[in-house]
């Protein structure tokens, strides 16, 4: 079971030129399709006058959400290179975007290939990466005079409380590491018949 799995924290920016050619690259945490959305639309507003906006994204822990988009360039020279930088650093919930200023002088495939590579690789350089948690979120009902033995629980396993309520009956949501979720699930569940 997948439950953890490796992202960036900080932003990164790279940057690449060749043949007069500039490869400005900008890597993103996202765990959205309208995050990436918005952020690609936000990049073609603030460089309007830019040729191309490329990017490469991977969303989820397991790493099966991806697009490459090559924007107009030839295909497989833009978005691929992009997207295998993040596989070669085995990385998720990741856009980068690279934005090309044509220089006047063709690259060529290889050359287009190597650029968007390097830039996309200078981007996720300069970014903080960071081993992150898959949670699972556990919700619990239980009468008020169960708080005590409730809370030892929370106490002893150490899940995030996400939000708690406190009533004649209270509710309490715990996320915990995917694979010690069940474990805290069957504490929860013998409270109920002690």
């Amino acid at each position: 079971m997948i439950d953890e799995y490796k992202t960036i924290k900080t932003e990164g920016e790279g940057y690449y030129t060749e043949k007069r050619s500039k490869f400005l690259a900008f890597a993103h945490h996202v765990e959205s399709i309208d995050e990436i959305k918005k952020i690609l639309a936000d990049y073609r507003k603030k460089y309007y006058d830019a040729r191309h906006v490329c990017y490469a994204y991977m969303l989820g822990a397991e790493r099966v959400e991806f697009r490459a988009n090559d924007d107009g360039e030839p295909s497989s020279t833009a978005g691929k290179p992009i997207l295998g930088q993040i596989n070669s650093q085995e990385l998720t919930d990741v856009l980068v975007v690279v934005v090309r200023y044509y220089g006047g002088v063709n690259l060529g495939t290889s050359g287009l290939i190597i650029a968007y590579r390097e830039a996309a690789a200078d981007a996720l350089a300069n970014s903080e990466t960071e081993i992150r948690q898959v949670e699972e979120v556990i919700s619990y009902s239980f009468a008020y005079p169960m708080m005590n033995d409730v809370m030892r629980i929370v106490k002893e396993m150490q899940p995030r409380i996400v939000s708690q309520t406190y009533g004649n009956t209270c509710a309490i949501k715990l996320g915990i590491r995917k694979s010690e979720a069940e474990r805290l699930r069957s504490k929860l569940e013998k409270l109920s018949f002690e």
